[in-house]
């Protein structure tokens, strides 16, 4: 009996205890989303009206603000666009309580919009199912998709004509690829694996996997990195050496997030992103996310032969010596050379 007795002050005081952090109804107040030109106000409020110590806000585990105040206001234009976790630590009465709450900052303006002027046109084969597209050395490299058709192939693009190829075994369905140090990287869809192989004759250097990001999509480069989609809104940057994904940054507008984007091209310090089931081009900017522009090319695919296995567009590729810009899509018989510039 004496035992039961000295237990029944430890559960009354334990009782008591956590019926004093009940009566803390914190609550923490900001924006579902917002653009990056405003300034973020947080604040904390408790329900009942009690006292609290002091408050620290965080943005992504990065300490905000600290001190007496439940207040906080965050300028925010230097931060990428996208998902942030907002996470309040507030004390009270000798205890400490967390609460958390994503929010979305969106671009400070909207896009730009483009137009089109064909420079010139090309013939493509239309039995090819355009995953990735790029310039090199006077040639076209591209990758074309599909189960048991998958390939990696060198094109004449003044002609069409096929130089060099290699088959891809019937597991893999192939992405975007792109040439870095005298090396093509080609990515598959749903495998989780991409391909290194050498230049002059298709060799294969080695495999390498990738895991933070969940599928194959597109592929490009900066000088500095691989520049990958998944087929959400966000653009992943991978080491060269490794092929790990470090970090990545995702697409958003001034209103919502981009997402299916596909097969990329680097130019002239932006991202330029074909949106799967869209004749559409973005602008990314690689520092934030900022969709810059967006450019309608909806008219191309009406030029092109029509036939039952026609696709979307899909392929970007850009002489960067003679600032030509080619593009195509799946299962197109041309290759466009085009010009954008602002609409009016």
């Amino acid at each position: 009996m004496s035992a039961f007795k000295s237990i029944i002050p430890v559960i009354t005081f334990l009782f008591l205890l956590n019926s004093c952090d009940a009566d803390y109804k914190l609550e923490l107040k900001l924006p579902k989303k917002i653009q990056v030109n405003e300034e973020l106000n947080l604040s904390v409020v408790e329900k009942n009206n009690k006292p609290v110590d002091s408050v620290q806000f965080f943005i992504d585990n990065k300490l905000l603000c600290n001190g007496k105040s439940a207040h906080c206001k965050v300028i925010i234009n230097e931060y990428k666009l996208g998902k942030h976790q907002i996470k309040a630590k507030v004390f009270f009465e000798s205890k400490s309580q967390e609460i958390q709450k994503d929010i979305y900052f969106l671009a400070d303006s909207e896009p730009s919009i483009y137009e089109y002027e064909i420079i010139k046109t090309y013939p493509h084969d239309k039995n090819a199912y355009t995953q990735g597209l790029e310039y090199f050395n006077g040639f076209l490299y591209e990758s074309t998709g599909q189960y048991g058709s998958s390939t990696l192939r060198k094109v004449k693009f003044e002609t069409g004509e096929i130089v060099q190829q290699i088959s891809l075994t019937k597991e893999y369905f192939a992405e975007g690829l792109t040439i870095f140090n005298n090396q093509i990287y080609q990515l598959t869809w749903r495998e989780g694996v991409g391909f290194i192989y050498k230049i002059d004759d298709f060799s294969k250097i080695k495999n390498f996997t990738y895991k933070n990001s969940l599928e194959g999509w597109g592929l490009t480069h900066n000088d500095t990195h691989l520049i990958k989609t998944d087929g959400t809104e966000r653009i992943w940057f991978l080491n060269p050496e490794t092929q790990q994904e470090e970090y990545y940054i995702e697409a958003y507008t001034n209103k919502r997030k981009v997402e299916q984007l596909n097969e990329l091209e680097y130019i002239n310090g932006m991202i330029y992103a074909n949106i799967y089931q869209q004749n559409s081009i973005l602008i990314v900017n690689p520092l934030n996310g900022k969709v810059e522009g967006v450019a309608d090319l909806n008219g191309l695919k009406n030029l092109v032969e029509q036939h039952s296995n026609l696709d979307v567009l899909n392929g970007i590729a850009y002489d960067s010596q003679s600032d030509r810009l080619f593009v195509t899509g799946k299962n197109w018989n041309k290759l466009f050379e085009i010009k954008l510039k602002l609409k009016k």
